[in-house]
């Protein structure tokens, strides 16, 4: 009987261990559910009894209580305060359910929500205030060749100092639901438009030299003609390219010589990479930032390489930043005439970026040669058997540096790289005969070589980037500059091809003399006889 008693006894035991731990606060697990504590005694908040709720009604309660519907007006506009107490009531819900003996009567703390306050006050203040707007330039008169300019505007700033006193009384009167209006205060520009004008000069500008192609100086004409009277807005990024647009025989342009892929070809728009680095000097010079910028495949002729710009639409581009706090513009002036060589002048019109004695300019130097291309070599039979021609020399490629110099009433007081740019060399072109045979050239083909040969000679300009792109920054200047071709070019554009097909030969050693200084014996293959008076020409 003990030992029934006590297997009772024990059985009783464990069933009460199993509902205390079941207790009404406790969490159930496999399917059991959890019971939320409720507030025991009378408790509530600024009037709202919460007796007897569970944390998620109280906080309902409280929240409807509290009806939060604020608002602030402006003109016609309606700006919708954001809840500013959710958080405090969390906090002091939190205090509640945290104590085991809840005081009966509680207030909700709304000081130190200066923060809160502000964020909202400056919202609404971006979403009103307009800033006021100084006369600048704004349009360029071709007929009249001057600049037009946009009167000042006053603008409007929401007064944040009262409008956080009216929201934090509000929120310290608990009227939640308060209609608010925001006030504002008139501003005036710091420029009218009679000072703009006055302030408003040439802040960068730069010259370049042409050649005496019409087509190609046709090219950079229609180019310039885009960029004449151009207006660039604070903040706004000028595109080469979008500005210019397709250069097409559509437009007028005409195919003049340029390499695509570096290839020589007759292009449509060859040369107005001249006027695209004319404005890239033009530019670092007046202070504005370029964002940017691609070397030519080689070497220019018209600028300082390092200091070009090409560009080709659907590919490189030249690109700047207007970096100032008012509108600047472009002026591009070619003088001459089309058949002849002419100078392209290129100047930005603006308020002065720097400061008074402060310029900017580039300095480039090459630091490396880079080897040319192999030899392009073409077979031609008008050559006596087993014999080569140079008809074009080979050029050495170039890497170059460029540094932005900054000089304070003539003082260099910075000189720092800006960028690298490398190009290209050219191949030798070689013509040979390594045949037996020689076919004597004709007048009408001499006629037709000489033709061809006049047709290419002058100055080619890359429309291909070769070198290496630069993101550039920093860049500030107010000065002009000129640079010159020391080339004397006979069509089209950069780099120099030459004008004659000859070029001095080195025999080749063990080889008997041709009679002809520009052209190289090669030894035959042991089992290729050497042409003789007895054998014949070999034709």
């Amino acid at each position: 009987m003990t030992a029934a008693v006590a297997g009772v006894v024990l059985i009783l035991v464990i069933l009460a261990v199993v509902l205390a731990a079941r207790g009404c606060g406790g969490r159930e697990t496999a399917g059991e559910t959890e019971t939320e504590s409720q507030i025991s005694g009378t408790v509530s908040v600024d009037g709202v009894s919460i007796t007897g709720m569970s944390r998620e009604q109280a906080r309902e309660a409280i929240l409807a209580g509290y009806a939060w519907d604020m608002t602030v007006s402006y003109g016609d506009e309606t700006y919708e305060v954001e809840n500013l107490i959710a958080d405090r009531v969390d906090q002091l819900l939190d205090e509640i359910f945290s104590t085991a003996e809840p005081q009966e009567n509680y207030t909700l703390d709304t000081s130190g929500m200066e923060e809160l306050i502000q964020g909202q006050v400056e919202a609404m203040a971006a979403q009103w205030d307009k800033p006021a707007k100084n006369g600048e330039i704004s349009g360029f008169d071709k007929e009249s060749n001057s600049f037009t300019y946009s009167p000042e505007e006053n603008g409007v700033e929401i007064d944040q100092d009262q409008l956080a006193a009216d929201i934090r009384q509000a929120i310290e009167d608990k009227n939640f639901s308060a209609r608010l209006t925001a006030a504002a205060n008139e501003v005036e520009p710091e420029l009218t438009a009679a000072e703009a004008k006055d302030l408003y000069q040439v802040i960068g500008q730069y010259s370049t030299t042409t050649t005496a192609n019409r087509d190609r100086n046709t090219n950079i004409q229609l180019a310039s003609e885009c960029l004449e009277g151009k207006i660039i807005q604070p903040g706004e990024t000028f595109s080469f390219n979008e500005t210019t647009g397709p250069r097409s025989e559509d437009k007028g342009y005409k195919p003049a010589g340029a390499y695509v892929n570096g290839e020589l070809v007759a292009e449509p728009g060859g040369g107005v990479c001249q006027v695209s680095s004319t404005l890239y000097n033009a530019v670092v010079f007046s202070g504005l930032k370029t964002t940017e910028r691609h070397a030519h495949s080689y070497e220019p002729s018209y600028v300082t390489p390092g200091e070009d710009a090409a560009v080709s639409y659907g590919g490189p581009d030249m690109k700047f930043i207007n970096n100032s706090d008012t509108a600047v513009a472009l002026r591009a002036k070619l003088e001459g005439s089309l058949s002849g060589r002419m100078t392209l002048t290129v100047s930005v019109v603006g308020i002065p970026i720097l400061e008074d004695g402060v310029t900017y300019s580039m300095h480039s130097e090459k630091v490396a040669d880079l080897d040319p291309p192999e030899p392009e070599y073409v077979d031609d039979l008008t050559l006596p058997p087993h014999t080569e021609k140079v008809v074009e020399e080979a050029e050495m490629g170039s890497r170059w540096t460029t540094n932005l110099v900054i000089t304070k009433d003539g003082e260099v007081i910075s000189d720092e790289l800006l960028h690298n740019s490398t190009y290209r060399g050219h191949a030798a072109v070689i013509h040979r005969n390594q045949t037996d045979e020689q076919v004597l050239e004709t007048s009408e083909g001499a006629s037709e070589s000489s033709a061809t040969a006049s047709s290419v000679e002058g100055e080619i300009t890359p429309m291909e980037t070769g070198g290496i792109p630069e993101d550039n920054s920093g860049l500030e200047a107010s000065n002009a500059q000129t640079a010159e071709s020391t080339e004397t070019p006979t069509s089209a554009q950069e780099p120099t091809v030459p004008a004659s097909t000859e070029s001095a030969s080195v025999q080749a050693p063990g080889s008997p003399a041709t009679g002809a200084s520009d052209v190289q014996t090669v030894a035959p293959p042991p089992d290729m006889a050497v042409p003789t008076a007895e054998n014949g020409p070999g034709v």
